[in-house]
C-alpha cells in the first residue's frame, strides 16, 4: 500500500462536529470501559498486595488505552492515506496507486475506486494531449487565418496562417486588443460577409466567417478568415493554362507546315528565272516566314505558364544570389544596399527568374521618365520573413488590379507574363509578391516575402 505523507494534525470540523478518527478513539474507550472496570474492581476485591494491585490495573489501562489509540492510529492513517491518492489526482500524478488492502472490505473497495479513478483520468488527460496536439496540428496545416479573443477583446490565439495574415509573429500579437489589431469591426455584424484587403494589399479578398465558444467558463469570441484571392487566383491559373496548351498545341500545328511551306516556296521561286515581280514574292514570303517563327516564339513565352515546374529547393545564400542578378541588367545601374547575411531554402534558379523579370520592369519603368536614376535593391527580416524590395524611379502604377493578370500588360512589346509568373515562383515557395506605389516620391516598390528555413 502506498506510504501516507507526514499528516496534519487532526482537527474538529465546523458545527463542533469532532473528526471520524476522534469518534473512533472515544467510542473505543467508551467500549472497553466495563471491562476494565470489572477487571479492576476484580484485581482491588482480592487479597493481593498493593505492588500487584497497581501493576494489574497498569497492564487494564495500558491495554485498554493502547488498543483505542491504535485503532485511532489506524483509521487515520487509512484517512490520510486516501486523502494523498486523491491529493495526487488532483495535482495530476496519475502514477500512484493504493494496495495491500483486505480483499473484499470496505477499505478495499474504495482503494479500488480510487484506482478507477486515477485510471480514467490518466485517460482521459492522455486523450485531451492527443486532441491538443492533433489541434495545432491542424491549426498549423490549414491555409486560414483564426483568431480568438476573450470577453476584454484582447486576442488570446492565433494560427500561422494568422500570423502570415498579420505580417507579424504570434508572440506580439498575443494579449493585444482588437481595435490595436485594427480587426475590431469584424467581432461585429453579420457573418459570413467578404472583406477587401482588411489588412492591407497582401491580404487580397477575404471571407469572415465568426462563432463563439467558451474556455474556463467565460464566452470567447473565434474569427476565421479566408482567403478567396489565393483559391480565385489558382482557378485562374489553371484557366490560363488550360488556354495556353490548346492554343500552343493548335497553333504551333498550323505555323510549323506554314513556316516550312514558306520556306520551300523561296528556294523553289529562287531556281526560276525571270519571274514577274518575283522580288515582291519573296518579300512576302519572308514576311510569313518572320511573323510565323516570331509567333512561335511568343506562344512558347506563353507556354512557360503552364509548365512552371515544382521548386527544387535547397540552402541558398541570398547575397550571392542578389549581387548575380544585379550584374546582368546593364542599362542603368542597380545598388544593392543589403549587407546582412540571410540564407533560405529556396530554388536559386526560380528566384533568379523572379528577380530577373522585377528588375527588368524597373529599368524599364525608369528608362520611361528619361532619366538615368538607379534602381535600388534591398533586404531585410521582418516578422520572421525575408523581405526582398526593388525600388525604380518610374512613374509609378495608375492602377494594381491588373498587372498580375496574365497577358495583361502596360508595354507596347511586352507580352504580359512576366508579373504573373514570378507571382507564381513566389506563391510556390510560400511567399508573397505585391506591387505598390513609393510614399514621398515617384516610382513603384516590388515587394518580394519569402518565409525563413
Amino acid at each position: 500500500m502506498a506510504s501516507p505523507s507526514k499528516p496534519r494534525a487532526p482537527r474538529t470540523t465546523k458545527g463542533g462536529h469532532r473528526s471520524l478518527e476522534q469518534s473512533v478513539l472515544y467510542l473505543a474507550i467508551i467500549a472497553g470501559l466495563p471491562a476494565g472496570l470489572g477487571l479492576l474492581a476484580l484485581s482491588w476485591g482480592q487479597p493481593y498486595s498493593f505492588e500487584v494491585r497497581w501493576t494489574i490495573t497498569s497492564i487494564v489501562l495500558l491495554v485498554w488505552l493502547g488498543s483505542a489509540a491504535t485503532a485511532y492510529q489506524l483509521v487515520q492513517r487509512m484517512l490520510f492515506l486516501q486523502a494523498n491518492l486523491l491529493g495526487a489526482l488532483r495535482e495530476g500524478d496519475y502514477s500512484i496507486r493504493g494496495t495491500g488492502a483486505k480483499a473484499g472490505s470496505g477499505v478495499d473497495l474504495v482503494m479500488n475506486e480510487i484506482n478507477a479513478l486515477g485510471d480514467t483520468l490518466q485517460r482521459q488527460r492522455t486523450e485531451a494531449v492527443e486532441s491538443t496536439a492533433l489541434l495545432t496540428s491542424v491549426m498549423g496545416a490549414i491555409d486560414v487565418a483564426v483568431f480568438a479573443f476573450d470577453m476584454d477583446e484582447r486576442l488570446v490565439l492565433v494560427n500561422p496562417a494568422g500570423e502570415r495574415l498579420m505580417g507579424q509573429l504570434g508572440a506580439k500579437l498575443l494579449g493585444r486588443g482588437a481595435a490595436d489589431l485594427k480587426i475590431s469591426t469584424c467581432l461585429e455584424g453579420e457573418t459570413p460577409r467578404l472583406l477587401d484587403r482588411p489588412f492591407g494589399p497582401e491580404s487580397g479578398r477575404l471571407e469572415l466567417r465568426r462563432s463563439t465558444f467558451r474556455r474556463e467558463g467565460k464566452p470567447h469570441q473565434l474569427l476565421v478568415f479566408a482567403d478567396l484571392s489565393r483559391a480565385l487566383r489558382e482557378q485562374e491559373q489553371e484557366a490560363w493554362q488550360r488556354i495556353v496548351r490548346v492554343l500552343s498545341h493548335e497553333i504551333n500545328n498550323s505555323l510549323t507546315p506554314i513556316k516550312s511551306i514558306a520556306h520551300s516556296i523561296k528556294r523553289m521561286l529562287s531556281r526560276v528565272a525571270d519571274l514577274p515581280r518575283a522580288e515582291e514574292i519573296q518579300d512576302g514570303l519572308n514576311l510569313i516566314e518572320t511573323r510565323s517563327g516570331s509567333l512561335g516564339r511568343f506562344l512558347r513565352s506563353y507556354a512557360q505558364l503552364a509548365r512552371l515546374p515544382k521548386p527544387q529547393t535547397r540552402d541558398t545564400d541570398v547575397k550571392d544570389l542578389v549581387h548575380r542578378v544585379s550584374e546582368l541588367e546593364n542599362r542603368l545601374p542597380v545598388v544593392v544596399k543589403g549587407t546582412e547575411p540571410a540564407r533560405i531554402v529556396a530554388d536559386p534558379d526560380q528566384l533568379e527568374q523572379l528577380l530577373i523579370n522585377i528588375i527588368r520592369n524597373a529599368v524599364d519603368a525608369t528608362l520611361e521618365t528619361g532619366t538615368k536614376e538607379e534602381v535600388v535593391l534591398d533586404w531585410k527580416q521582418v516578422d520572421g520573413a525575408l523581405q526582398i524590395t526593388i525600388d525604380d524611379q518610374g512613374p509609378g502604377l495608375p492602377d494594381t488590379a491588373n498587372l498580375f493578370v496574365p497577358f495583361f500588360t502596360t508595354k507596347p512589346a511586352g507580352s504580359g507574363i512576366g508579373l504573373a509568373l514570378s507571382r507564381q515562383i513566389a506563391e510556390a515557395h510560400g511567399g508573397t509578391l505585391t506591387l505598390e506605389n513609393r510614399v514621398g516620391t515617384r516610382g513603384c516598390r516590388a515587394v518580394l516575402r519569402l518565409p525563413n528555413a
